[in-house]
């Protein structure tokens, strides 16, 4: 059975410094799922998105989506039997772009990518993110452009859409239905997600999978909720107990991953620093 994504001995060094930014990942993505990847900044997590985005050339390793080499132009294009793109990749870098902050409207833009090929979906994703079609780009805040970016990316159906700390900008109320419109797709659809942020609010039962990612490697992975449970009767401190026989964690307290992550990070900074002074 085929998979959204699969990646096998993969180890990638940027090309720059010859440094190494990724070693020996090994990785399966299931349709119909999840995936929060966790790790500080430099940890790998948008080398990893961008590798599956097809975005950079994976030379040791192998790598497929949707069943295809991700760098390959026939898996770049959109899927012509059930219209959709194979990958759909979303990151920060979006709002800082020249013409998104020039006077062109919110409508002239959506127009332009295919919406009234796409009116349903397209209206949805207008009223999911509040956007209003008569806004002027340049006239914006960063989180009215975040939306915008938003309802642009997702307007076309993907197979695995790739997150990059692209709600930063969100507020509350707009991250929330994202999230809910996002799980939606994942059960109805053929389609999957990986999604890389420092925001966990709203996203306890929202994965399928936790990745941890530190200094290029997956150290941990995480199945919900197989692997990982709430104890709300528990203490009010965020204690993460680790269960080191079956790669199980209890999340004190608070029905949050944030504890989790905190835990995993402050743990990355501490052997950094023990490594540093060795």
């Amino acid at each position: 059975m085929s998979l959204a994504a699969e990646i096998r001995g993969l180890t990638y060094k940027f090309p720059h410094n010859n440094s190494a930014a990724l070693s020996e990942i090994e990785l399966e993505i299931p349709w119909h799922t999840r995936t929060l990847v966790v790790g500080s900044n430099g940890a790998g997590k948008s080398t990893l998105l961008k590798l599956l985005s097809g975005k950079n050339l994976c030379l040791t390793g192998h790598i497929r989506v949707n069943g295809l080499d991700p760098f390959s132009p026939h898996s770049m294009h959109k899927n012509e039997s059930d219209e959709c793109q194979i990958t759909t990749y979303l990151g920060t870098e979006w709002c800082h772009m020249s013409i998104i902050n020039r006077d062109i409207g919110v409508q002239e833009l959506l127009d332009s990518i295919g919406l009234q090929h796409h009116l349903e979906r397209g209206q949805m994703l207008i009223d999911i993110l509040d956007v209003d079609v008569n806004w002027r780009m340049h006239r914006l805040s960063d989180g009215q452009k975040r939306r915008v970016q938003l309802a642009m990316g997702l307007l076309i159906p993907w197979r695995l859409l790739l997150l990059d700390e692209v709600t930063v900008d969100l507020d509350v109320l707009a991250r929330s239905r994202l999230l809910a419109f996002l799980q939606q797709e994942t059960s109805v659809r053929r389609c999957s997600i990986v999604y890389a942020t420092h925001i966990f609010d709203g996203l306890a039962e929202w994965p399928d999978k936790v990745l941890h990612l530190r200094n290029g490697r997956i150290v941990q992975q995480l199945s919900y909720p197989a692997d990982v449970k709430f104890d709300l009767q528990g203490t009010n401190d965020g204690t993460v107990i680790q269960n080191p026989d079956n790669n199980s964690v209890r999340i004190g307290y608070a029905k949050s991953l944030h504890p989790l992550a905190l835990a995993w990070l402050s743990t990355d900074e501490n052997k950094l620093a023990t490594n540093q002074r060795l």
